[in-house]
């Protein structure tokens, strides 16, 4: 279950279903209000909201004077979405403190990645760094260590780790691991994984024996 809140703020509450359809088939925890006071009011007794997606054109307290007040004491990720376009709107939200601004009509797609995107550059620790029983991995620095020590890997020794470890306790096929760490346009086979396997094993030491080999079909990572 994906650990980050979402808060939803629009006045149309089918605008609200298609983006919290779409964030919770990410897993994402998603709370809603359908004005700015509202939103306020559940952001003020809601210490778990992560970030915030705020539609500018709402009635009681529109998007603008939400974000004025939500910025006076906290600098949570704010996604904006709004009907215009023009970009003097955008300036003057991002003088406000917006991160991402969204005009309608948008793709909700387009939207999860933004929020993605956004999470992983307000929280990165949490999403970037793992340790699994002494074993850490920093994505965004690439680096490895097993019990404080760094470990010197490849590009794709690390790939490998990293695509193990973010499927772990999933029994992974070799066809499964080719394809998504070397990519479908790979013309090399199989023993090219198993090589790999046994480097990264050797290079975590004792810790390797956390990468179990699946009889017949390929491997997977367990704590």
């Amino acid at each position: 279950m994906n650990s980050y809140r979402i808060l939803v703020v629009d006045d149309e509450s089918r605008m609200r279903k298609i983006i919290k359809d779409y964030l919770v088939a990410k897993e994402y925890s998603v709370v809603e209000a359908s004005n700015g006071q509202e939103a306020l009011d559940l952001f003020s007794i809601d210490s778990t909201i992560n970030l915030i997606i705020l539609d500018v054109m709402m009635p009681i307290l529109d998007g603008w004077a939400t974000l004025r007040e939500i910025r006076k004491t906290s600098n949570i990720p704010v996604i904006m979405l709004t009907a215009r376009g023009e970009e003097r709107d955008e300036l003057f939200g991002f003088e406000l403190g917006v991160d991402e601004y969204i005009s309608k009509p948008f793709s909700p797609k387009i939207l999860v990645a933004r929020v993605e995107a956004l999470l992983k550059r307000a929280f990165p620790n949490q999403e970037d760094i793992k340790d699994l029983d002494g074993i850490v991995i920093d994505k965004v620095a690439h680096k490895v260590l097993v019990d404080g020590k760094d470990v010197d890997m490849s590009m794709k020794e690390f790939e490998l780790l990293v695509y193990l470890t973010d499927n772990a306790g999933v029994a992974l096929s070799r066809e499964k691991i080719l394809n998504s760490v070397w990519n479908y346009d790979y013309f090399g086979d199989s023993r090219t994984i198993d090589s790999h396997i046994k480097k990264v094993r050797k290079k975590l030491g004792k810790k390797g024996s956390h990468i179990q080999t699946v009889r017949g079909l390929g491997y997977k990572f367990e704590v």
